[in-house]
């Protein structure tokens, strides 16, 4: 370098910079904050919080003794950038008595596994969470979805109208009486009211497993609590829960009208179908309120039947589904994993991402259209879903493939000589010469040690003459032995 750069550079290497904390670290309390199971069940005192706490980002609380939701919110409410709370296992049944004057603006990520959260205080929870994108409600013992944009008693009067008035005898004096559900409040006639709560809430909202399976089916499904549209939940979690019927989750669909992502893993869904009493959807409803859906998981659903498969293909924006462990994969004449997989691509067209593999490229796409129209080629009319014929029109009719093993014979027929007698035996081309010698042995009455055989090839025999079988441990296959050929036996003669 020559000396006025040197120079410069010196003084580059002089320029340090030192930056001083405001407070010890031991006063200081980090934007990311975990306290798992540290026995909380109180906010504490609020000055502290407010000192502490105003840079936090990351709360978990999950596995405390949290069960009032007024502490939650003197936690939060001194929280003011706080993203992410994870609320999971702490006890939070009762409602929202008095929710906070402010909303928490910048609230994204709310999550409430296990805390048996009564429906009326999620609809709460989501007039007070404006900016909420993803919300956790898994393994909250769910037997029905308890919010709806719809007024129940409106709905409830459209089926009664369709039906001509026949279904008037058994749901008219019901229907009548719950019309009062403005603000989230449900009505008395079919809720199980909590005297210290001050929430309504049904009792078959949740209920433990041995319940659900006695009881849950013989309880009337109570009325929902009408809410406004929720547009900003994009992720929504319902892992674990009991509901089994499509119809409740279209009411997911109409409260969050931009979901983006539906877990539904461990939930016995017995089909996509909504059924009459949801208020008398069509086939084609089935994706109605689901226009932006792009991932749906439906893993350990109950789900027998392939009609069911056809419905997934006509979410207009399903890219990514996972469809693992369904009791219709154990009644499929598919033999292979392999082949199940051809079948379910070939009827979501729009698919992407199946079971969270790989990206499904052009040339398996294919490939799986071209195997399911083989598939149904030899199958009657009546059996050949409407996907058979929209791929007849993209590939054409085609031939079936020619099975050719190329696999050599295990087991083949060979004639077996010695002296004037003659037979034919099938051979396992997997064992031994010795193992062969042992075996004849008993046929001709020769000596395994006393025995010579002679591998005669039909068509090279008078080519090549004989071949003497003289390595005990050689296996047969080696010899190239096909049915048809021959072997001849001799006795070794003493010296």
């Amino acid at each position: 370098m020559e000396p006025d750069e040197k120079e410069d550079h010196v003084e580059e290497e002089v320029l340090v910079s030192i930056f001083v904390p405001k407070l010890p670290p031991r006063q200081s309390t980090p934007q990311l904050l975990i306290l798992n199971d540290c026995n909380i069940d109180r906010a504490g005192e609020p000055e502290d919080l407010k000192k502490k706490c105003r840079i936090v980002k990351e709360l978990d609380l999950a596995q405390n003794k949290l069960n009032n939701w007024n502490e939650v919110f003197v936690i939060l409410s001194h929280m003011p950038r706080v993203e992410f709370v994870n609320l999971s296992l702490n006890h939070l049944t009762g409602p929202i008595q008095k929710p906070p004057v402010t909303k928490m603006d910048h609230l994204r990520n709310l999550v409430l596994n296990n805390t048996k959260l009564e429906w009326c205080s999620v609809e709460k929870l989501l007039r007070l969470l404006p900016a909420l994108e993803e919300l956790h409600l898994s393994l909250n013992e769910y037997t029905h979805v308890l919010i709806d944009t719809i007024d129940p008693t409106e709905r409830s009067n459209s089926v009664n109208s369709d039906d001509g008035g026949e279904a008037s005898g058994s749901s008219g004096p019901d229907a009548s009486s719950n019309n009062n559900t403005n603000s989230g409040e449900s009505a008395t006639s079919q809720t199980k009211e909590d005297p210290q709560s001050g929430c309504s809430c049904s009792s078959s909202t949740s209920a433990p497993s041995d319940i659900f399976e006695e009881k849950v089916p013989a309880v009337e499904e109570p009325p929902p609590f009408q809410t406004d549209p929720h547009g900003g939940v994009r992720k929504l979690h319902l892992t674990g829960n009991y509901i089994s019927e499509w119809g409740e989750i279209c009411r997911i669909g109409r409260v969050f009208p931009q979901l983006e992502a539906l877990v539904l893993a461990d939930c016995p869904l017995r089909s996509l179908k909504p059924t009459v009493p949801q208020g008398n959807e069509s086939e084609e409803e089935s994706h109605k309120f689901f226009q932006n859906l792009k991932l749906l998981n439906l893993s350990n659903a109950k789900i027998d039947s392939w009609e069911d498969i056809d419905r997934l293909a006509e979410f207009p924006s399903l890219c990514n589904v996972r469809l693992q462990y369904w009791p219709l994969w154990a009644r499929t004449d598919s033999t292979t994993e392999h082949e199940r997989r051809q079948l379910l691509i070939a009827r979501l067209p729009n698919i992407s991402i199946l079971n969270g593999g790989d990206t499904i490229g052009a040339v398996e796409r294919e490939d799986a259209e071209r195997s399911f129209i083989r598939h149904y080629l030899d199958k009657p009319d009546a059996e050949r879903p409407p996907r058979y014929y929209e791929l007849i029109d993209v590939h054409g009719q085609l031939d079936p493939l020619v099975n050719i093993d190329l696999r050599p014979e295990r087991k083949v027929k060979v004639r077996f000589t010695f002296e004037d007698k003659a037979t034919e035996r099938t051979v396992d081309v997997n064992r031994t010469v010795s193992d062969l010698k042992s075996r004849l042995e008993k046929l001709f009455d020769v000596p395994a040690a006393r025995m010579r055989l002679y591998y005669v090839d039909q068509d090279f025999r008078d080519l090549q003459g004989l071949e003497e079988m003289k390595y005990p441990h050689k296996v047969l296959y080696s010899y190239n032995i096909r049915s048809g050929d021959e072997i001849i036996i001799e006795r070794k003669v003493k010296s």
